[in-house]
């Protein structure tokens, strides 16, 4: 990194201009921001907005139609091996393999990192316990529920040790004790990583985020404080007001 600004450096996650066409539909358009070190943003809009596809770009699981994405100052398509060494991300449905045990997949997705056999021991004790999967780890992934297969999830993505923290949808189907572990995870993992939640839960914006983008039919419509989710009334108005029809707060206010 010799060489890049502090203003770079202190820039995680940055979005220029990001755009992905598939034919004549638009899936997302020409969608700029900058996340800070040790921000919590939650990405908000409805079903099919674009905020998956955003996110995939984000770590590099899919290349844009235009504009750039970049992580920890390394873009994601140019020198993707080292944005990926910054990211941990985890999926709405993640890659969790269910005949293997907990202890497995860490193992398996710590070599396919290329961590060291001391560094997967000791990184998984370390997730291990910040996920609280301690007394699950030799149990098949297929046979946990979805809370603790969640929790497998964000192990899994944070077993580097990664600077930023990439989230999709991650309380869809969770019961409201899972919902309140994962929100206390977030409170600790926030002292020390930048953190990207995708959700269309707006209870979840509320609680965890420092920071609010809204995305409708692939544009960004909103990036301010969750606070002004509530200017308007309730953020389920706010949230209805600004996406009915391909609205905006400009267009609606």
């Amino acid at each position: 990194m010799a060489g890049m600004t502090k203003e770079v450096l202190s820039t995680m996650i940055d979005a220029k201009g990001i755009s992905k066409f598939y034919g004549p539909f638009v899936a997302v358009e020409d969608i700029s921001f900058r996340i800070p070190s040790c921000q919590v943003v939650a990405m908000l809009g409805p079903n099919g907005a674009g905020k998956s596809t955003l996110m995939k770009i984000l770590t590099g699981y899919l290349a844009p139609s235009g504009g750039s994405a970049a992580i920890g100052g390394h873009d994601v398509q140019r020198e993707r091996l080292a944005a990926a060494a910054h990211v941990g991300y985890l999926p709405e449905n993640g890659p969790l393999y269910p005949d293997m045990t907990a202890l497995e997949l860490l193992r398996f997705f710590g070599q396919a990192r290329g961590l060291s056999a001391k560094r997967v021991k000791d990184r998984i004790q370390a997730v291990a316990a910040q996920c609280s999967i301690a007394e699950i780890l030799e149990k098949p992934v297929g046979k946990l529920s979805k809370g603790l297969r969640q929790r497998v999830g964000l192990s899994v993505a944070l077993l580097h040790d990664p600077d930023v923290l990439i989230v999709d949808e991650p309380t869809a189907g969770l019961d409201p004790n899972q919902v309140r572990h994962f929100r206390e995870q977030i409170a600790d993992l926030r002292k020390t990583k930048t953190i990207l939640i995708s959700t269309h839960i707006l209870s979840e914006v509320m609680a965890v985020a420092d920071r609010v983008i809204v995305v409708n039919n692939g544009r960004l419509i909103f990036d301010g404080k969750p606070a002004d989710l509530t200017a308007g009334g309730s953020p389920e108005d706010t949230f209805y007001r600004w996406t009915r029809d391909g609205g905006s707060p400009t267009e609606v206010a």
